[in-house]
Parts: C-alpha cells; sequence; structure tokens
C-alpha cells in the first residue's frame, strides 16, 4: 500500500477531524450561555478536553467494532484504521480505551469541582460510546443513533456545561441543547447517507439505511431545519439566519442525485455548518 497515510496520519484519519466540530460547538455554546466575565475558563477547558476526548475515542471504538464486524469492507467515507490492517485490531481497541479514560479523569476533575452527579453521567457517555458499534447488540445498527447523539452532543454536552459554570441550568440551555443535538444529527446523517448501500449491505440498519437514500435526504433536511427552529426558540435570531444560510448548500447535496463517495462533500458542508453556527452564536452572547 505505497499510497497509505504515514504512522501518525493514519491515527489523526480515523480520529475523524471533520466530526469534532460536534464535540466542540456544544461547549462553546454551553460556556457561552454566562456572561464572559462570569466564565470559569478552566471549568470550560475540562469540559472540552472530555467532549473531544469522548468523541475521538468513540470513533476509534466505531473504527474497531465496525472493522472486527466486517462492516468497514465495504465503506466509502473516510481512512479505517481496522479494516486497512495497517494497525492492529487491538491496537484501535486500546486507543479507544485510552481517549475513554481521558475523559473519565478530566471528568472526574471536573465533578470533583462541581457535582459528583456528573460521574454517572459520563460513565453513561462512556458506555454510548462503546456500545454505538460495539457489544452484540450495537444500538447503531438498529436505528437508534440519531437519539443518543441528541442527547449526548446536545443536551448533555451543552446544558452540562452550562451547569458546571455557575451550578444552575439557564431555560435557553434547553434551546441551544437541541440546536446543538440537531448539528450533530445532521453530520451524523451526512455519514449515514454516504453509507447507506455499504450499511444495507452488512445489515446495519440505520434510519438512513432504513429509508434508503432518497427518502434518507428527508431526514438530514428535518435536522437542518430544526437547528433553526432551536435557535428561534432561544431567541438568537442571528445564528439562526446564518444556520439558514450555511445549511442550505447541504440540503442541495442532500437531495441530488449523488451517492456513495459522491457525498463525502456532505461531511464536509456540515461541519463547516456547525462550525458558521457556532461563530454566530458566539457573537449572539457578545452582544447580549
Amino acid at each position: 500500500m505505497s499510497d497509505a497515510p504515514g504512522r501518525v496520519r493514519r491515527w489523526v484519519l480515523a480520529a475523524r477531524p471533520r466530526t469534532l466540530p460536534a464535540a466542540l460547538v456544544p461547549v462553546v455554546l454551553g460556556a457561552g450561555l454566562v456572561r464572559p466575565s462570569a466564565i470559569c475558563w478552566g471549568l470550560s477547558a475540562l469540559c472540552v478536553v472530555v467532549a473531544l476526548a469522548l468523541q475521538i475515542g468513540t470513533n476509534y471504538a466505531n473504527d474497531y467494532s465496525d472493522g472486527q464486524r466486517g462492516t468497514d469492507e465495504q465503506r466509502v467515507g473516510p481512512f479505517r484504521l481496522t479494516a486497512s490492517r495497517l494497525v492492529t485490531a487491538s491496537s484501535v481497541r486500546r486507543a479507544a480505551w485510552l481517549c475513554f479514560g481521558l475523559a473519565a479523569l478530566a471528568g472526574l476533575v471536573l465533578a470533583a469541582r462541581t457535582s459528583w452527579w456528573l460521574v454517572p453521567v459520563g460513565a453513561s457517555a462512556v458506555a454510548a460510546g462503546w456500545f454505538y458499534t460495539g457489544g452484540s447488540k450495537p444500538y447503531g445498527y438498529y436505528g437508534f443513533g440519531e437519539l443518543f447523539v441528541m442527547i449526548y452532543f446536545g443536551f448533555v454536552a451543552t446544558v452540562g456545561t452550562s451547569y458546571v459554570q455557575h451550578r444552575q441550568i439557564e431555560g435557553s440551555a434547553w434551546w441551544w441543547g437541541l440546536a446543538a443535538g440537531a448539528m450533530a444529527c445532521a453530520l451524523l446523517e451526512a455519514n449515514n447517507l454516504r453509507d447507506v448501500d455499504g450499511d444495507r449491505a452488512a445489515m446495519k440498519k440505520t434510519l438512513a439505511a432504513r429509508l434508503g437514500r432518497e427518502r434518507g435526504a428527508w431526514l438530514y433536511a428535518c435536522f437542518a431545519v430544526l437547528v433553526v427552529v432551536a435557535l428561534l426558540g432561544a431567541r438568537a435570531w442571528l445564528a439562526a439566519a446564518v444556520a439558514a444560510v450555511v445549511y442550505l448548500p447541504g440540503v442541495r447535496v442532500a437531495f441530488s442525485k449523488r451517492r456513495g463517495r459522491e457525498l463525502l462533500v456532505l461531511l464536509a458542508l456540515s461541519a463547516r455548518a456547525q462550525l458558521a453556527v457556532g461563530a454566530a452564536s458566539i457573537v449572539v452572547f457578545a452582544l447580549r
């Protein structure tokens, strides 16, 4: 494999950098609900470490589990460590648990400084990351991926970050959590629409695979609309307007005739849209 990525680059690619906004943006939104002068930057940094470590750990765990099941043999998406056989499956599994361990360590420090109720929440997040494609009956193979993404990358990450800042939850945090979750779900649909054919062949019954390529496009569109609706609910008019604009190219691609590798651009568009909405939200918080 002369064109295989180098030793470091292969791990970076398998961490799926384009999915990382799903972890970072909710933390930014949750922290932004506090007045800039009241933000505890140390706690925010810990939240970022927890979120990113969980996301990367989940990506490695999915790489390992899908590779072991043979699901990635027909994958057209980003580089996979296990399926490429450039790295042993045990090394990928070990990397996943190292990331989960880092998230747990940062989470324990966060809990010690705020509330020990964060420990069971964090433990459930690790379990959700592993059992998405791991275990005998991974929930991601039965169409429940969107539900858990909405819970953990939406409400838990956003509302949780807001809570650790001042030990209470503002009502608007739930709207921001819904927006973050909808953006993460749109990112998930970008992956699942691309992989519809391969997932069906591997009996991976995601919602997109159940609906098929054409009807599955409506899932992406619904989550894009939900982002705008949630931001309107939070009275973040500027962020809502930006979301309506930046998600439009992705919706157009979702409803196009593209399939498989041709849909790789949808993941990039979705990640950029999420970052753009996150940046617009920072402006909204600064102007309050």
